[in-house]
């Protein structure tokens, strides 16, 4: 089936291309969330006259997005779980506790707007993107942990890491020394 986007869609063109999609796609997914448009005649007349109106939403969205995106990016988000000794959890990290982490912390993120390839079903530190707009993008760190001290000392760590990162190779003795305590505790 060949439709009009009426946005941008990853992998598949900009507002405005017309594009041949498989049915169950189309009927699915890109005409129900008004993504796109038959390609009909009458409805090439109606996007064409739409056509600015469309792009000016679209620009308008995709400032928010960055306004948003700029206090997102780089965020750390905490969440406590039960896990087993090897660090297994006993469910799995699903979109909607991080979306609801990010709700509590003041950010309007909605679910799907998180891309979660994989169930996180172990402790640890997970890098998330979140597509706030089909051209903004931001990374998220989830700190998933089985008690709050265990979250402090991956929060520890991180900051440690980053302070070797930034920091040139030929450091004080002394200061070297300070950060591996620092790591360590």
């Amino acid at each position: 089936m060949d439709v009009i986007l009426l946005e941008r869609v990853a992998k598949l063109g900009q507002i405005g291309d017309t594009v041949k999609v498989k049915d169950g796609f189309a009927r699915n997914f890109l005409l129900p969330n008004g993504k796109a448009l038959r390609a009909t005649e009458a409805n090439k007349k109606k996007f064409e006259g739409m056509k600015a109106q469309i792009e000016a939403q679209n620009l308008e969205r995709k400032n928010e997005a960055e306004a948003v995106a700029k206090k997102l990016d780089g965020k750390s988000v905490v969440l406590v779980r039960q896990a087993g000794e090897t660090g297994q959890l006993y469910g799995s990290v699903s979109t909607r506790d991080i979306a609801d982490a990010l709700t509590k912390d003041g950010f309007t993120v909605e679910r799907r707007q998180i891309v979660l390839n994989a169930p996180i079903k172990l402790i640890g530190l997970h890098a998330l993107p979140v597509s706030l707009h089909p051209e903004v993008e931001v990374k998220i760190t989830v700190n998933v942990a089985r008690t709050d001290d265990e979250e402090e000392r991956a929060e520890a760590r991180v900051e440690a890491e980053k302070f070797f990162e930034e920091t040139p190779g030929d450091l004080n003795p002394e200061d070297a020394a300070a950060a591996e305590e620092a790591a360590k505790a």
